[in-house]
């Protein structure tokens, strides 16, 4: 058995401003809706440094000081690799400079994190926070079980 897989390696971050939050109203059709903004590591790039230049691109805010606050992590099955996997370093900062801009990723928005509950989110929005949010958690995972999906918090 191989101990190596293929890896597809991204960051989200959450961007609060005391009680609201920054989130990005995607338009891609393979996960829609309002969620934190990110995206890919590049190859040599360090998971700090990836957050802290994705965060520029996709809000115009230069965040400071970006705490790891979590992993979320897929099996991916797709044609690309036969068994890979989808890993997504969770951050949070409260620390940025800058205007907010959008960019073709999606729409900038400040939400109330009381108002959560009134946006079209991502599906798993709500885990994402709760990991991010909850020091005793560290874990976002997607187990397969056949077609079935299942969501386990760690």
């Amino acid at each position: 058995m191989s101990r190596t897989e293929i890896s597809e390696i991204t960051v989200l971050c959450l961007i609060s401003d005391g009680d609201k939050v920054l989130l990005q109203n995607r338009v891609k059709e393979d996960w829609k809706g309002y969620t934190l903004p990110g995206g890919h590591v590049e190859m040599g790039e360090s998971f700090v440094d990836a957050v802290i230049r994705e965060m520029k691109e996709e809000t115009g805010l230069d965040i400071k000081n970006p705490r790891l606050a979590g992993v979320k992590q897929f099996p991916v099955r797709d044609g690309k690799y036969e068994n890979g996997r989808y890993i997504v370093f969770l951050f949070k900062t409260c620390e940025f400079v800058g205007n907010v801009i959008s960019s073709d990723e999606g729409q900038m928005e400040w939400v109330e994190k009381s108002k959560l509950s009134e946006f079209e989110t991502v599906d798993d929005l709500e885990e994402l926070l709760e990991v991010i949010n909850n020091p005793e958690l560290t874990e976002f995972q997607y187990l397969v079980e056949g077609d079935n999906w299942m969501v386990s918090v760690k």
